[in-house]
């Protein structure tokens, strides 16, 4: 389904990550490779601008990290990016140039692509944020079907099997999501859409909506 693919989603040219993408149609089946194009893109940042602490972790030298944050490689930490104070980057992150990182925000095999902002108690894993999108205060991507099954991406046209069992969500470029919200596994959100507040999301949001409830979405005006 087309409103699905990284073309339609994301803005390459606003990630590090580029690559990863290259021959995938779909963005959530980059999400076994992170770990592993960390460590290969991680040892070919320049050391001008980045250097390397600790175990497979890179960090630009213009990035800011609260000393009470905590990151574990393999994670790469992008120019004038910020990552606040008791923030948990638990591993295969890369977080974007000038992106937001906030207080007790925990990141687990994610990308986020540039100006991203997760700046107040989010939890963001096995999941994909596109360029200068946003997660209100208290917002989640909850990555696991409660019946451990996997990942089915349910949309009007089709049901899209992923063969993941961990799989959060997908938000295109400049997606806001509203505070305390629920991104239920297999998620995606096209680009310029807008979740309101205290929402249960599932299955697919087309680009340039707004999700009110389950089964109310209007298209921008």
């Amino acid at each position: 389904m087309k409103g699905l693919t990284v073309g339609e989603l994301y803005t390459l040219e606003e990630t590090i990550a580029k690559e990863i993408f290259e021959g995938v149609t779909y963005p959530w089946e980059v999400l076994p490779k992170i770990s592993s194009f960390i460590l290969e893109l991680g040892e070919k940042l320049s050391e001008e601008e980045y250097e390397k602490r600790g175990e497979n972790v890179w960090i630009a030298k213009s990035a800011k990290v609260a000393p009470t944050a905590y990151i574990n490689g393999p994670a790469i930490i992008g120019k004038d990016a910020e990552v606040r104070h008791c923030a948990f980057i638990r591993g295969n992150a890369i977080v974007g140039e000038g992106a937001v990182v906030g207080n007790s925000t925990e990141l687990k095999n994610v990308i986020l692509f540039n100006k991203v902002q997760v700046p107040h108690y989010n939890y963001v894993g096995d999941s994909i944020l596109g360029y200068k999108s946003h997660m209100g205060a208290g917002s989640i991507t909850s990555n696991v079907k409660s019946d451990k099954k996997l990942v089915v991406v349910k949309t009007p046209e089709e049901n899209i099997e992923t063969g993941m069992k961990k799989f959060g969500a997908m938000l295109g470029d400049e997606v806001e999501v509203g505070c305390g919200s629920v991104l239920n596994p297999g998620t995606v959100v096209g680009s310029h859409s807008n979740i309101y507040p205290l929402s249960s999301v599932r299955g697919y949001v087309p680009g340039g909506s707004i999700y009110k409830k389950q089964g109310e979405i209007v298209e921008k005006r």
